[in-house]
C-alpha cells in the first residue's frame, strides 16, 4: 500500500470522546471511526488487524477440532422464549419487529440458535460429539457505551458451542477449548491468565474468564508468576487425547489467579513470595460449561448405544475479537503510538522514503516494497521526515525501513525495531531476511 493513495486517516489530536489509551490510539492511527454511540467502523488498517486476529481465533478452533458454520445475526424471539430466557436477557437485548409483526432480535449470542440448527441433524450418539463456532457481530445495547471496542453496543465475536454424550465428554471439550485460548494469545504476544468466574446469565457450573496482562488494565489481578513462562503455542499437548488435557488443565489450575474481587488471601500465602504477581487486566474471552440447560430447554436429544434418548450436555466458549484489539494495543503502546505484536500487526513494515524524488532512494523504497507484497506500507508522500517518522510511530509498524539519499547510494537501509527502538544500518538482502524472519 502506498501512502500517497491511502485511505489512512490519522490524527494530530486526540478526540475528546476517547478516554482511554487504546481508544485514543486506534482513532488517531485510522483504525476505526465512531458512526454512533458504541458502534465503529473499521478503516483499512483496523480491519486488516482485526482479520489478522481472526484468523489466529480460528486456526486454534480448527486446530483443537470445532468446525466453522456462520449463524445469522438476527434470531427468531421464539427460540429464546423456548429456552426460557427472552424475558430475563435485559434491556441489553435489542428487540425487533419485522413488517409482518414477528419478534426479532439482534443476538446478543448464540446458544439457542446453535441448538436449535443442532438438534435439527443430530439424531444419535454417533453424531457426537461435536464443536461448532463462527465468527460473527453481535450486538448488546449497554447503558453507556464506551472506551470505544473495549466496550461497544456491536461487536465480533468468535463463539463456539459443544455438545457431548456425558459430564466426562463436556469436561474433555472444556479443557480442549481452554487449551486452544490459551494457544490462540499466546500466537498473539499475550500473556493471558485463565480465572475462574462467575457464569452470569448464560448458565452453568463451570466457567474460566481469560484475562490479558496489560498495565492499563480494569482490574487488579493476582497471578502466579509460572504463567509468564508457559509457551503454550509450543507445547505438544494432543486437544484429542484425554490424558493430555489431563496433564495441561493440571498445570494451569495449579497455578494461582484471581481477580481483586475473588482474591482469596489464604490460597495467595501459598504461593512461594517470588512468584507472586499482582498487575492489571483485561478481560477477552470466557468459557462456559452448562451441562443440558439449554438441550433440556429445546428439546434436543439422540438416541443413546442402547436406543435410550439421551439429553446432550453443552457448553460455550466465546472470544471477544474486536475487544482483542483494544486489549493488545492496552498492552502494546508507549507515548509515541501503537507498538503491534508482529502476529497481528496490520503491515509487518513500514518504508519511509526520507526525499522521494532522489533516484537512488526511490529506487531502494521500490525494491523494498515489491519484495514484501502485501506486507510493506510505503511512505511516498511529499511530506517532512518528522511527519513520516510520527505518523510509522503512531501506527506502529513492527519495522521501519528508513531511506535517505546518502544510505541509498551505498545501497544501505536503516531497520528500526518499533518495540525496542534498536536501529540497524544493513544492505537491502540482509534488511529483508530480518523483517521476513518476523513474518514466518
Amino acid at each position: 500500500m502506498r501512502l500517497s493513495r491511502a485511505f489512512l486517516p490519522t490524527l494530530k489530536e486526540t478526540p475528546a470522546e476517547a478516554q482511554i489509551v487504546s481508544h485514543r490510539l486506534m482513532l488517531r492511527a485510522g483504525l476505526i471511526r465512531q458512526t454512533s454511540a458504541g458502534i465503529y467502523a473499521w478503516l483499512p488498517l483496523g480491519l486488516r488487524a482485526l482479520r489478522k486476529v481472526s484468523e489466529i481465533v480460528r486456526q486454534e478452533q480448527d486446530r483443537a477440532g470445532a468446525q466453522e458454520i456462520l449463524m445469522p445475526t438476527i434470531q427468531p424471539a421464539e427460540l429464546w422464549k423456548e429456552s426460557g430466557r427472552y424475558d430475563d436477557y435485559g434491556k441489553e437485548m435489542l428487540r425487533i419487529t419485522d413488517r409482518h409483526d414477528r419478534e426479532m432480535l439482534y443476538g446478543p449470542t448464540n446458544e439457542e440458535m446453535v441448538t436449535d440448527i443442532f438438534k435439527s441433524y443430530a439424531k444419535s450418539y454417533r453424531d457426537l460429539p461435536r464443536n461448532l463456532y463462527h465468527i460473527q457481530w453481535k450486538f448488546r445495547d449497554e447503558i453507556r457505551p464506551r472506551f470505544g471496542v473495549m466496550r461497544g453496543r456491536e461487536f465480533l465475536m468468535k463463539d463456539a458451542y459443544s455438545f457431548d454424550m456425558d459430564y466426562e465428554g463436556a469436561v474433555r471439550s472444556y479443557r480442549a477449548m481452554m487449551l486452544a485460548y490459551m494457544r490462540t494469545f499466546q500466537r498473539m504476544g499475550l500473556r493471558a491468565v485463565p480465572m475462574r468466574a462467575d457464569t452470569g446469565p448464560i448458565g452453568g457450573n463451570l466457567s474460566h474468564e481469560f484475562i490479558i496482562l496489560a498495565p492499563t488494565g480494569e482490574s487488579t489481578v493476582f497471578y502466579d508468576a509460572g504463567f509468564e513462562s508457559m509457551d503454550w503455542s509450543q507445547m505438544e499437548f494432543d486437544s484429542s487425547d484425554p490424558a493430555d488435557l489431563n496433564k495441561f488443565y493440571d498445570l494451569v489450575t495449579g497455578l494461582y489467579a484471581a481477580t481483586d474481587e475473588m482474591h482469596d488471601t489464604a490460597a495467595w500465602e501459598k504461593v512461594p513470595e517470588n512468584s507472586r504477581r499482582e498487575g492489571r487486566g483485561i478481560e477477552v474471552g470466557h468459557i462456559f460449561y452448562f451441562g443440558t440447560k439449554y438441550s433440556k430447554a429445546m428439546g434436543l436429544t439422540v438416541a443413546g448405544p442402547d436406543g435410550t434418548p439421551v439429553v446432550p450436555e453443552m457448553g460455550s466458549y466465546g472470544i471477544g475479537v474486536s475487544r482483542l484489539l483494544g486489549a493488545i494495543i492496552e498492552a502494546g503502546h508507549d507515548e509515541n503510538g501503537i507498538i503491534w505484536p508482529d502476529a497481528v500487526a496490520p503491515f509487518a513494515c513500514g518504508i519511509l522514503n526520507l526525499k522521494p524524488g532522489d533516484a537512488a532512494a526511490d529506487a531502494l523504497c521500490e525494491q523494498l516494497y515489491a519484495a514484501l507484497p502485501g506486507e510493506a506500507v510505503y511512505d511516498d508522500r511529499p511530506e517532512r521526515a518528522g511527519a513520516k517518522f510520527a505518523d510509522a510511530d503512531l501506527i506502529g509498524y513492527p519495522w521501519q525501513a528508513i531511506i535517505g539519499p546518502r544510505g541509498a547510494a551505498k545501497g544501505v537501509v536503516e531497520l528500526k525495531r518499533r518495540a525496542t527502538g534498536e536501529r540497524l544500518e544493513l544492505p537491502l538482502d540482509e534488511a529483508l531476511a530480518k523483517i521476513r524472519e518476523t513474518l514466518a
